[in-house]
């Protein structure tokens, strides 16, 4: 489950100065730029950091340990194989890591797990291959092969050199098997066994599985308590939808923090016992879903705070008086304006390693020594970037068509006149549980330098709203999702933030559907639409692609999307070609498995066929998203001439603030 750090805004936009000028154009190179160090984890004594390493080229990527004094060169670097990357680690004790594989899927995707899992000292030493297909490892004299796909679950409060790993084999995929596993010996332990795939547990500081919980084959979600030695579902519950167990109560064994969305809107957070009983809501937000990611405490690792998933995002804390509580407001206090997590502990709890980031901040990482609370930098996240030239996002709410509250983040051109600006609205991909959030975004930035106001809406079908508005959604895909969207422009132009003759739009994955779609359900108010690696033809996915592969994603695919035919054509952009009536840009990756290549073939054959006018760009060796810095540099300068051919350039001398 994906959470957001975010809750409605509640400070005034700063004016520019007096002397304030167009805001100077960044070069393009600046956000064509990847990362170069992600995903940090503090290692139990708190000597090192462990992250994922990425080359400038986009394609390369491996495992950096760093240690913690010298952040100028890793002490540890394997590379890996081509457009392979550490999907997560854990740290087994302060000199063993270990570290399941993943594949890139692009810059709009996410890593997808390989299902190998390997273990490696810090130094480098000792490599072994603890779960996977390849024959080779210590285990390889006894397991020679896992035909299954493993990942790391966690890892004992206190390091013992072991590491939680759940596997579900290939030939039983009904199947989710918790181990112990030594990262040394690459010796296994059955915890718990449950006969359904794809489940996660939540296991409790001594070491026992007390909650397994996931979506089915059937795209529902499911819950099971721990009963002797074996599983009972935990009843699905109409007040209390989406239930998901979250940590132990300290010093109560019997009783357990969980989140739900109640009546399916919004979410709570809630102290309860583990069979249900004895329910004290802590947090409950009506329109948010509610989470605790990055308001944890050390080990035994128990949540001290909770945050709201829409708007700006503000810290409540369980226990206000807690010494952890007063550490985070403490140090969010040092840093105004960003929101701040902590992302590991030593395991004495002496150093914390946390994270300062904001919308126009991509991250900073710091550590702190809690004992004498001196405060250090460990590295940026996109050093060449500079928060003071970036753009305010800005949460709000409008009420769509039929009296749906929907939330909108409006980014601001900065120095610029907050009226009758040329906008670009930017749906988000996925569609389902992903939703766009107040942190920093490069394709939001990047519009805004150019003077661009950015428009983005969490249409019906998002996350961090809760059970039914995610729900709502589906087999929406072509109507009520893209009268969201454009129910959000119309409130951006009756606002007098946007001009109604200039907006385009723009979107990618399934954002690039919308940008298709958005034009035939709304004609005449677009100017242009630029669909990058978008899915075009609905039928389509149930023949090419990777989410068909699996038994769990051709049932996503008949919940959301359907298998009536008409239904399908009838909200597929490729059969609706000759309704847009719009100059279109399609992008796309020509190695892409998530949209394939297919998907612009189609469209493009469509646009054709109705003689409608278009551009293209595609790329080689590029798979859901580009990832190389030359190819995302030349598709922003492309998608910057077109928008200024087609609804004039974003720049424009900088309005003057009130004395």
């Amino acid at each position: 489950m994906t959470y957001r750090f975010v809750r409605p805004i509640v400070a005034a936009l700063c004016l520019a100065s007096a002397t304030a000028a167009a805001t100077d154009l960044i070069p393009v190179s600046d956000f064509a730029r990847r990362m170069p160090l992600t995903s940090p984890r503090l290692s139990p004594d708190g000597q090192y950091v462990s992250l994922a390493y990425h080359d400038p080229d986009g394609k390369n990527h491996g495992l950096a340990i760093y240690r913690v004094g010298d952040m100028s060169k890793p002490a540890t670097l394997i590379r890996m194989p081509p457009y392979e990357m550490p999907a997560d680690m854990v740290w087994a004790s302060p000199t063993r890591l270990v570290v399941a594989r993943g594949k890139v899927d692009g810059s709009i995707g996410a890593a997808s797990y390989t299902g190998e899992l390997m273990a490696i000292d810090v130094d480098g030493k000792n490599p072994d291959y603890l779960y996977g297909f390849e024959a080779y490892g210590k285990r390889a004299a006894t397991r020679a092969l896992d035909r299954g796909w493993g990942t790391i679950e966690g890892a004992p409060v206190q390091s013992n050199g072991h590491f939680y790993m759940r596997a579900t084999a290939w030939a039983d995929q009904d199947r989710s098997t918790l181990y112990d596993v030594d990262a040394k010996t690459s010796a296994r332990r059955q915890m718990a066994d449950i006969g359904l795939g794809r489940m996660s547990f939540m296991i409790a500081p001594d070491g026992t599985p007390r909650f397994a919980f996931g979506t089915n084959d059937d795209f529902k979600w499911v819950v099971f308590h721990r009963e002797g030695s074996g599983w009972a579902k935990v009843p699905e519950s109409e007040e209390r939808q989406n239930f998901t167990p979250v940590a132990t109560v300290a010093g109560n064994g019997n009783r357990i923090y969980a989140v739900s969305s109640p009546d399916g809107k919004g979410g709570e957070f809630v102290e309860q016992d583990e069979d249900g009983g004895n329910v004290r809501v802590i947090r409950k937000d009506d329109f948010s879903e509610v989470a605790s990611s990055g308001l944890w405490t050390p080990a035994p690792l128990r949540p001290f705070g909770t945050v709201a998933t829409t708007g700006v995002p503000q810290a409540t804390y369980i226990d206000p008086q807690a010494p952890i509580s007063k550490l985070h407001m403490a140090l969010s206090q040092k840093f105004p304006g960003n929101f701040l997590s902590f992302v590991d502990f030593s395991e004495d709890g002496g150093l914390l390693m946390f994270k300062v980031a904001s919308d126009r901040e991509p991250g900073r990482y710091m550590l702190i020594d809690t004992k004498t609370y001196k405060v250090s930098k460990l590295f940026d996240a996109q050093p060449w970037i500079d928060p003071k030239q970036m753009a305010e996002r800005r949460p709000m709410r409008f009420k769509a068509s039929d009296g749906m509250e929907l939330e909108a983040i409006l980014t601001f051109p900065k120095g610029r006149s907050e009226a009758n600006l040329p906008m670009v609205l930017l749906p988000h991909g996925g569609p389902h549980g992903v939703s766009d959030e107040w942190f920093f975004d490069r394709d939001a930035q990047f519009l805004a330098n150019r003077g661009y106001l950015v428009l983005q809406v969490n249409y019906r079908g998002s996350g961090g709203r809760g059970s039914k508005f995610e729900r709502a959604g589906y087999l929406k895909w072509g109507t009520r999702v893209q009268e969201d969207l454009i129910d959000g422009v119309k409130w951006a132009i009756a606002e007098n933030f946007a001009d109604p003759a200039r907006v385009c739009v723009f979107g990618a994955s399934f954002g690039g559907y919308a940008a298709m779609m958005t034009t035939v359900r709304a004609p005449g108010m677009f100017k242009c639409a630029v669909g990058y690696d978008g899915i075009y033809d609905l039928d389509m996915m149930y023949n090419k692609g990777d989410i068909k592969d699996r038994k769990s994603g051709r049932s996503y695919l008949t919940t959301v999307i359907g298998k009536d035919q008409a239904d399908l054509a009838a909200n597929s952009p490729t059969h609706l070609a000759d309704k847009i009536g719009v100059p279109v840009f399609l992008v796309h990756g020509e190695d892409d498995e998530r949209a394939p290549f297919a998907q612009f073939k189609a469209m493009r054959a469509a646009l054709d066929a109705a003689h409608k006018p278009y551009e293209t760009l595609t790329k080689p060796d590029e798979r859901h998203g580009f990832v190389k810095p030359e190819n995302i540099e030349e598709f922003y300068n492309r998608l910057q001439a077109f928008l200024e051919k087609n609804i004039g350039s974003g720049q424009a001398p900088a309005v003057s603030a009130a004395p």
